[in-house]
């Protein structure tokens, strides 16, 4: 098979499944409130999600590793996600919308480190270039957002739950032609997870980027309540969200120098900054080019922490435990933590309303700071 051929087969993935994120993220939210849930309802339903991957995603990346069947495990995943979320269709009491919220989050999430995975693998192997290939997970995201705010203007909510459903059957069929997965490495021992969480550096950079993750809970869960309570349309909304995967889009074209020149810390580090810029001016105005200019911030407050996690595990993983490494990042940094983040991102937008985003712009020097300590611990091991 070409590279071309087998990176357009990575690329598919990544782009069936940032479509289907680029329209649940900032508009699922949409679909709940028009359900007649609460900002704290809707907190909860969403931190359900991220709360249950916490033990689900390393669970399955554990059976990936030790079977070495990854992309079996992959098309399975995406599948019973896809047959799950249809239980949205008839769930109509809060209860029933939380039990399929937390059944879809057992599988779905499990999506992005499994391949995630697998890409690196093929990456460090020098079969293609890493940021070339997800970057066509943000293109995927655009057309997500875009798309579905272009449909929803001037339409019913309840739209959206197809959309989603459209894109999830498309995740099967990429999942289908994924590119068969090779071992990342020999199975580790059965006590493998307790070997990264002994780690003191996997620690302190699983810190770090829980923070600067944990930032986005409010932008994620409420910003587009926000701005189209500031009078902004669907699609403005969706512009919006859209400029900022175009400017990760372009990091990503040219993460290759970038990497190079900044290391994976370097980069971390450059979120923690670009996170408290950002959410500063998102608190503090919903002027149409104040926050344009924060959107375009996304390219270093995601962009560059995601860069930076994944050359961290790819560099630091040990033999065996790829998947399992990758799997524990999303738990923890995109799901336990972020848990915690979007549960408390409904108390706080239902009390301070736009002024929510001031404490993301904290938690994100404190996930700077905590970089700033793994570059001090990395310097003694840097000395001949």
């Amino acid at each position: 098979m070409s590279k071309f051929a087998l990176a357009s087969r990575y690329a598919s993935m990544y782009g069936a499944v940032f479509l289907t994120v680029g329209i649940y993220l900032p508009f699922w939210p949409v679909w709940l409130s028009a359900r007649g849930f609460s900002a704290g309802q809707i907190g909860l339903l969403l931190a359900v999600g991220t709360w249950i991957k916490v033990l689900s995603t390393p669970a399955i990346a554990q059976i990936a590793d030790r079977s070495g069947r990854a992309k079996a495990v992959l098309v399975a995943c995406a599948l019973v996600s896809f047959l799950l979320f249809t239980g949205f269709t008839t769930a109509e009491t809060f209860l029933a919308v939380l039990a399929f919220q937390a059944l879809v989050s057992l599988f779905h999430p499990a999506l992005i480190p499994l391949t995630e995975t697998q890409t690196m693998a093929a990456a460090t192997a020098g079969r293609l270039d890493y940021g070339r290939v997800r970057l066509w997970g943000s293109i995927g995201f655009i057309l997500g957002t875009l798309g579905a705010g272009w449909l929803l203007t001037g339409r019913d909510p309840d739209l959206i739950l197809p959309l989603i459903l459209g894109t999830l059957a498309l995740n099967v069929l990429a999942a289908v032609i994924f590119p068969g997965a090779a071992r990342t490495g020999t199975p580790g021992p059965s006590r493998g997870l307790w070997v990264l969480f002994a780690n003191r550096r996997f620690l302190l950079f699983l810190g770090a980027a829980s923070m600067i993750g944990a930032s986005h809970a409010v932008y994620y869960g409420f910003s587009a309540l926000h701005w189209r309570a500031a009078g902004l349309s669907a699609a403005t909304v969706g512009w919006l969200w859209a400029v900022g995967v175009i400017a990760e889009v372009i990091l990503f074209a040219f993460s290759g120098r970038i990497v190079a020149r900044l290391g994976p810390f370097g980069l971390l580090a450059l979120a923690g900054v670009g996170g408290v810029v950002r959410w500063l001016i998102l608190g503090g105005t919903t002027a149409l080019p104040a926050l344009v200019a924060a959107q375009l911030l996304h390219a270093a407050t995601f962009g560059a922490a995601h860069l930076g996690a994944m050359y961290f595990l790819a560099r630091n993983a040990p033999p065996g435990l790829a998947a399992s490494a990758q799997a524990l990042y999303s738990a923890v940094a995109g799901g336990m933590v972020i848990g915690l983040a979007m549960l408390a991102s409904g108390w706080l937008y239902a009390n301070l309303g736009g002024g929510a985003f001031y404490v993301m712009a904290a938690l994100s020097a404190l996930g700077g700071l905590l970089t700033l300590a793994l570059i001090q611990l990395e310097k003694p091991a840097a000395r001949p």
